[in-house]
């Protein structure tokens, strides 16, 4: 069993990155969600429950379970203390996705992941696909999903790269202005992708 290639996909916040990957699994590609495996991890491992709790507090966990309202609070007036959940997290994450890449059996996989180019990450993938979708649309759909304030989604779009920049940084990249579009060109990257070397 060859080594699957790894395709990165990422965008901004509200631009649409899940309903794409829910396009991939639809054509038989195991998608990899690392924000979803990072919440999972911070409320299933017990170091890094003991870790977070050391400079968190026990109110970093109700119940627990994670409470992602009040890290987000933290972390917002923060930088630094999201620098160490970070450090925490993500090198869990990282060997978590190498143990599930290797059990996977397909050309390639799609790893959906927010911040590859700010965090420069980009060399962890084969190729990648960035989602853009109109920023007024973005906000909404933050908004209705996340029950989020337009401020606080404004705030967090203005933290991340603009799609200008990421879009010159991707192989790939998908607008996302309606589903029939969107199926249709995750269909045209998934045929180049099955493709091309």
């Amino acid at each position: 069993m060859s080594k699957p290639k790894i395709i990165g996909l990422t965008g901004g916040i509200g631009s649409g990155k899940s309903t794409v990957a829910s396009f991939f699994k639809a054509v038989d590609i195991p998608v990899y969600i690392a924000d979803d495996e990072a919440k999972a991890l911070m409320n299933r491992s017990k170091i890094i429950k003991r870790k977070l709790i050391s400079f968190l507090g026990h109110s970093a966990y109700k119940d627990g379970v994670i409470d992602r309202a009040y890290i987000a609070k933290r972390v917002f007036a923060d930088k630094a203390l999201l620098e160490k959940i970070n450090a925490i997290v993500h090198p869990k994450v990282a060997s978590h996705f190498k143990r599930w890449v290797s059990k996977q059996d397909s050309p390639y996989i799609i790893k959906e992941a927010a911040i590859i180019f700010e965090n420069n990450l980009e060399a962890q993938y084969d190729k990648i696909i960035t989602v853009v979708s109109p920023m007024e649309k973005r906000i909404k759909r933050v908004m209705k999903r996340d029950g989020t304030k337009r401020e606080k989604v404004l705030s967090i779009i203005n933290n991340q790269l603009s799609d200008d920049e990421k879009i010159d940084r991707s192989d790939f990249v998908i607008y996302n202005n309606d589903l029939k579009s969107l199926e249709a060109q995750v269909k045209e990257i998934h045929k180049q992708l099955l493709t091309k070397p």
